[in-house]
């Protein structure tokens, strides 16, 4: 894997509790229920930092040293949801638009919708 892509959601998401889900952008109002680890990784795809710094973050969350698996696990995760077009990579930061860059429940809904609309990210 390589650490220095940026890392980037392509899908809404919102967050319930601890749970993260990612709505399919096909089916309105189809929420899709996220795994830990895979939600993790989602809510912090802002298009900002790298696989590098995702890698260091997440290993200094633990409290003492973290899991020996731990860096296998991220790839695993980081595969998984690039395959399932949940995130991208990208050689250079990217800025994501406003429906991108925060939980649904945080979004004024007129205006996302708009942005949406706009960007072809949705249809009218």
């Amino acid at each position: 894997m390589d650490r220095s892509k940026y890392f980037y959601r392509v899908l809404i998401f919102t967050k319930e509790g601890e749970t993260v889900s990612v709505l399919d952008r096909f089916k309105e109002n189809k929420k899709v229920p996220l795994e830990p680890w895979l939600g993790v990784v989602v809510s912090l795809a802002d298009g900002q930092h790298t696989l590098g710094e995702l890698v260091e973050y997440l290993s200094g969350s633990y409290m003492g040293p973290p899991p020996a698996d731990l860096e296998e696990t991220i790839e695993s995760v980081v595969k998984r949801l690039v395959e399932s077009e949940v995130i991208k990579l990208n050689d250079e930061a990217v800025t994501l638009p406003y429906y991108l860059s925060i939980p649904e429940e945080e979004q004024d809904v007129e205006e996302a919708r708009k942005q949406m609309v706009k960007d072809g990210y949705i249809l009218q």
